[in-house]
């Protein structure tokens, strides 16, 4: 008898629809019982075009689920200062539930201090330090909304993490980090033993093959191969980059995982386009939803 060696596709896009058509309904309840429509704003400084496309998904994804959006753009020599005035306006703004900045920024302006500037309440990006905080000592937070679509992935296929070891590869403040401790506490997806590699790990190949569960999450195309992961594994693949390719658009988007020959050792995968990506719009969603609730921390 042949088996079946097909891995299950962890497909973001139906996934995504479904959530947000859960969340229009959560939205439309909440406001008939007389709660305020959600509002998502963000800032937009320059004219880069990867950042241009993802927020005009998150203003398209207000719209499908009944949310109010807003956009502030900012020519790219906006000064450091003028950013913070607008933050601070939107902080004590009572009609805007979270917002985001959205990155990266250009180089006269000091990200971090951006970040810091956002009102830990309002940051439905979940970069602010005391979210972060929160998030290492298992308290209610705004989870970074890739890790957060990473975890409903996780836990809406039903994958088993519990007793699993997970490799981690990547240690960004956005994704790598935050996903180790995600994985590593007691809840369910988690569990997990979780080993995070980064640039100085030695034989990060060896690491891998030891791996149940890996996220890639390292921005290098097809940065894994078939002979890092062992038989059976699950392969959680957040890269997206442009690579330049023959064809009219002169790319093709990759992941950090080469999945044409990933996939058949695995026992699921996510696919790049249509896999975290999508979830990450959609967590934002989430979370300026529960903003709108006023749940607070």
């Amino acid at each position: 008898m042949e088996t079946n060696t097909s891995p299950l596709i962890l497909d973001g896009r139906t996934l995504s629809k479904t959530i947000r058509e859960e969340l229009s309904e959560q939205v439309a309840s909440w406001m008939a019982g007389g709660g305020k429509q959600p509002h998502l704003a963000a800032i937009l400084v320059g004219d880069d075009g990867a950042s241009q496309t993802y927020v005009s998904s998150k203003v398209k994804g207000c719209e499908q689920t009944g949310m109010k959006s807003s956009l502030f753009r900012f020519p790219a020599e906006t000064s450091e200062q003028e950013i913070l005035d607008k933050i601070d306006a939107l902080n004590n703004d009572h009609d805007i539930d979270g917002f985001i900045v959205q990155l990266p920024l250009p180089k006269h302006i000091d990200e971090l201090k951006v970040t810091l500037a956002i009102d830990p309440a309002k940051d439905v990006d979940g970069f602010h330090p005391e979210n972060a905080g929160r998030i290492q000592l298992g308290l209610p937070a705004f989870v970074s909304a890739t890790p957060m679509g990473i975890m409903t992935m996780l836990e809406r296929y039903q994958i088993e993490t519990s007793g699993k070891h997970c490799v981690v590869i990547g240690r960004s403040n956005i994704v790598g980090t935050p996903m180790s401790i995600l994985l590593s506490r007691n809840t369910n997806p988690g569990n997990c033993t979780v080993t995070l590699c980064h640039s100085r790990t030695p034989d990060i190949a060896a690491v891998c093959r030891e791996a149940d569960i890996i996220v890639a999450a390292l921005g290098k195309p097809r940065f894994v191969t078939a002979d890092m992961v062992k038989e059976g594994a699950v392969v959680v693949d957040v890269g997206i980059t442009r690579v330049p390719a023959d064809n009219d658009k002169g790319y093709v988007i990759a992941g950090d995982v080469d999945y044409d020959q990933v996939a058949p050792k695995c026992s699921a995968i996510t696919p790049v386009p249509g896999g975290v990506g999508v979830m990450t719009v959609t967590s934002l969603l989430m979370n300026t939803f529960q903003a709108a609730q006023r749940k607070s921390f």
